[in-house]
């Protein structure tokens, strides 16, 4: 009933396994389908030792959909895109969104790459928190994006300045304008291997969202076969704590919406099965 909703391909030189590896997972875990969502490929030189050369993407587009014929009837293997949110370059991006048949797109803002830390970097930390969650209103404004992904990445690197409570004063009036947008965020479970070990975003953080009636996709942030799926049943306790009761993921850029409960049964049969 679930997807994995944000996985990686060797292409981003930073992630091993190849989309039929991941898919295998998939299948093991009981999941009904994955995203692969390697880093979109950026014009010049862009941040280009941590994703895809734009000579590249039609061997990305290739790669998956050969783990899509090869799983057809087992596993649904979907075309989807990281791309990276970064002021100055939406014309660009709206050009490749539209270069191929994309399910899903993740909109992201990553603060720890050089280019961001040149533009939007400052000896204040709270202001680059607000900063941050600023960029993520503006992803999300573009409609560009179907979720946005790790929406509290900022606290792994300015940990010294996190506290919950300031960060709440920064995070709403982003959700504010997130909520108008009709984005999902993604709750990402790879948080629990960063610099603040907890899913991204924070649970207090996903308690707004879901005041505000923002959905939420999942994704492990796969960038080894082995992390596919992985933490999706704490993952989904954390969504009940926050009130929510449906968890979203994308067929052709369209929503579709599973129940938590229904969610986490399945999982736990497929694991009795598999045991």
């Amino acid at each position: 009933m679930l997807f994995e909703s944000h996985s990686h391909t060797p292409l981003c030189k930073h992630a091993t396994g190849d989309p039929v590896e991941y898919a295998a997972v998939a299948e093991e875990r009981g999941l009904s389908g994955i995203h692969i969502t390697c880093h979109n490929p950026m014009p010049d030189g862009f941040s280009a030792n941590v994703r895809m050369g734009l000579e590249e993407f039609d061997t990305y587009v290739d790669l998956v959909a050969q783990a899509t014929d090869e799983f057809k009837g087992r596993v649904e293997v979907c075309l989807g895109l990281e791309a990276d949110y970064f002021e100055g370059y939406e014309a660009f991006l709206e050009k490749q969104l539209a270069s191929a048949d994309f399910h899903f797109v993740l909109g992201s803002v990553h603060p720890q790459i050089a280019e961001w830390r040149e533009r939007y970097w400052q000896g204040d930390l709270v202001e680059v928190q607000r900063t941050y969650f600023n960029l993520l209103a503006k992803a999300a404004e573009t409609g560009m994006f179907d979720s946005i992904s790790h929406p509290d990445l900022i606290k792994n690197f300015t940990d010294e300045v996190w506290e919950i409570n300031v960060a709440l004063d920064l995070v709403r009036p982003a959700l504010d304008r997130i909520a108008k947008t009709g984005a999902a965020m993604e709750l990402n479970t790879s948080g629990m291997l960063k610099r603040i070990p907890e899913m991204n975003p924070f649970p207090k953080m996903l308690r707004e969202m879901n005041q505000r009636g923002i959905p939420v996709t999942l994704g492990a942030d796969a960038h080894v076969p082995e992390r596919v799926g992985d933490g999706y049943v704490v993952a989904m306790g954390l969504l009940k704590d926050a009130g929510y009761q449906h968890v979203r993921y994308f067929r052709s850029r369209q929503p579709i919406d599973v129940e938590i409960d229904a969610a986490i049964e399945s999982l736990a049969a497929n694991s009795a099965n598999v045991s």
